[in-house]
């Protein structure tokens, strides 16, 4: 499905250019809000947000695992309850089943499905290579003295370098460039929710809260 995006919505730019065609769907592996117990920095979310967003990448998790057992590999990165989904599925129609579940969870505003449809699921050294590739980004990106690092998330697939966050266009602009400059990665694309320099001078950084994990209290 297609979404038109007011001026103040997503931006969705897969190198530089607009990315088409892109719906929805959810995962077997939860994105980056999963771990608990620890202080998370500020990423211009409020912290009751950033606590939405773990609450919906868990609970699509849950529903994932109850219709896909075939080692299917799907990840599922919630940011301002926006989807973003990622990974490898056997047929269009377990791509399709995904995306119409995540869709469904409470609270999600937009899904945006990148899940490929593959004969094989990938290895897990290719796994591994990716997950050296966002380290490598998030270390470039650290570096860069006109970005706030902890404001991006990076999610990567298959050499495929996803960036999210609530970003001006000049940063949007700035950590695709830096993303793009890392090795093997083969593409990189921008789902960033755009302000104005004006608004992002009115952002407050504070630290999203601890969040304590239940069975940890009996």
């Amino acid at each position: 499905m297609k979404e038109q995006w007011r001026r103040t919505g997503l931006a969705i730019v897969a190198a530089g250019m607009l990315v088409g065609s892109l719906s929805a769907c959810v995962p077997l592996l939860v994105g980056s809000g999963a771990v608990t117990g620890v202080l998370v920095a500020s990423d211009r979310r409020t912290s009751g947000m950033y606590l939405e967003d773990l609450r919906i990448e868990q609970k699509a998790a849950s529903l994932i695992r109850d219709v896909l057992n075939n080692g299917e590999r799907v990840s599922v990165t919630s940011f301002n309850r926006l989807v973003l989904l990622t990974g490898e599925v056997r047929t269009a129609a377990e791509k399709a089943q995904v995306e119409r579940i995540v869709a469904g969870v409470e609270n999600v505003r937009t899904v945006i499905n990148e899940l490929e449809v593959v004969p094989f699921i990938s290895s897990i050294a290719q796994r591994s290579k990716d997950t050296f590739i966002t380290s490598k980004v998030k270390a470039s990106i650290l570096d860069a003295k006109d970005l706030q690092a902890n404001t991006i998330k990076v999610v990567t697939e298959m050499n495929v370098v996803y960036l999210m966050g609530i970003l001006t266009p000049r940063e949007s602009k700035r950590a695709a460039e830096i993303a793009r400059g890392v090795n093997d990665v083969r593409k990189v694309v921008r789902v960033f929710e755009t302000i104005t320099e004006e608004e992002l001078a009115s952002y407050r950084t504070t630290p999203a809260p601890v969040e304590q994990d239940p069975a940890a209290q009996n």
